[in-house]
């Protein structure tokens, strides 16, 4: 999900080009398995309940990297894929964000098919706008407001995507995705002066093992291109490779085989929830949507840039932050 964008750039003769191209190819062998009831890897999809997690993530891979991935699967793989999709319309969604999870799974069928059960697609558009908006781009994951990072995660990232695709297909809530990537935009300011100078950010809220995925949200609005003004893209991505740097420059978050361990900074197991595994972990790796950016696009050509925080603590000219009403 993650690499999806960088994917859907394709392969080229460059070597970042040539690895991309390994990555399609895996994919596509992975996902042809993965679907098929005689391989020993063919997964369950509607067992347990925690399996719609699992394939709204999914969808939401395939739809950002449509032309690299699901154009490029075989047709029986694809008619698959879709079945597996719609056997997911068994799960009841929790009266949450998962209700994101269910809207997101329908999107993909949409795009995949040209049809959806209407219903599930945009209830979940319809609670996050018109019942659990609270104000200055933050939503209610649910009926009750808790403190966390799921506004990152899950929330925002997958409104706008799957708002892209019901403007698409020209149906009445599409209308709603303009005001929601002028809120995705002022949450991405919020994140990113969440940022210290040192490159560490606040350890609060559930699912907070999911590490840079904290930071989903950001990586999705420089990828669409649409940071706030006075946010430069440079900045962006310095703050963000520090985060990164932190995390992953040593070896303390991974397994002597290479995965990822249950944990923030480390082999943490007590800071994990009981839903939470070493698949879930792998959200962190939507801090790279922002790879889907042409390598010369000025988010990765323009040079170092001092983020908010640091600027501030450096004595530099800081800008004040302002709140929006829409």
């Amino acid at each position: 999900n993650g690499i999806a964008p960088w994917l859907e750039l394709g392969p080229d003769v460059s070597e970042e080009g040539r690895l991309r191209e390994k990555y399609i190819d895996l994919t596509i062998d992975a996902i042809s398995t993965a679907v098929n009831p005689k391989k020993n890897d063919y997964i369950l999809f509607t067992e347990p309940k925690q399996s719609l997690v699992d394939m709204a993530l999914f969808a939401q891979g395939l739809l950002r990297s449509k032309n690299q991935i699901w154009l490029n699967l075989p047709m029986d793989v694809q008619a698959k894929v879709t079945e597996e999709l719609k056997n997911t319309r068994i799960i009841a969604p929790y009266e949450n964000h998962w209700l994101l999870y269910t809207s997101m799974i329908e999107a993909a069928i949409l795009e995949f098919t040209g049809e959806c059960d209407m219903e599930r697609l945009v209830y979940a558009i319809h609670k996050f706008r018109d019942e659990w908006y609270i104000g200055d781009a933050i939503y209610a994951d649910g009926p009750e407001f808790t403190k966390n990072y799921y506004n990152s995660f899950v929330i925002h990232p997958m409104l706008n995507d799957i708002l892209m695709v019901m403007r698409k297909y020209s149906l009445p809530d599409g209308e709603f995705l303009d005001v929601q990537l002028m809120r995705s935009s002022r949450l991405a300011s919020q994140l990113e002066r969440d940022i210290s100078p040192d490159g560490t950010f606040p350890v609060m809220g559930k699912s907070i093992c999911y590490r840079t995925g904290v930071f989903h949200l950001l990586s999705q609005v420089s990828l669409l291109k649409i940071l706030p003004r006075n946010l430069e893209v440079a900045q962006v991505r310095s703050a963000l490779t520090k985060v990164l740097r932190n995390f992953f420059e040593g070896n303390q978050n991974f397994t002597n085989g290479g995965w990822l361990l249950l944990g923030f900074n480390g082999h943490q197991v007590d800071i994990a929830e009981n839903d939470i595994n070493t698949g879930s972990l792998y959200l962190c790796c939507s801090i790279f949507l922002a790879l889907g950016l042409d390598y010369n696009d000025p988010f990765w050509s323009d040079e170092f840039a001092e983020w908010t925080s640091l600027k501030a603590w450096h004595g530099h000219v800081t800008q004040n932050d302002q709140s929006i009403d829409f």
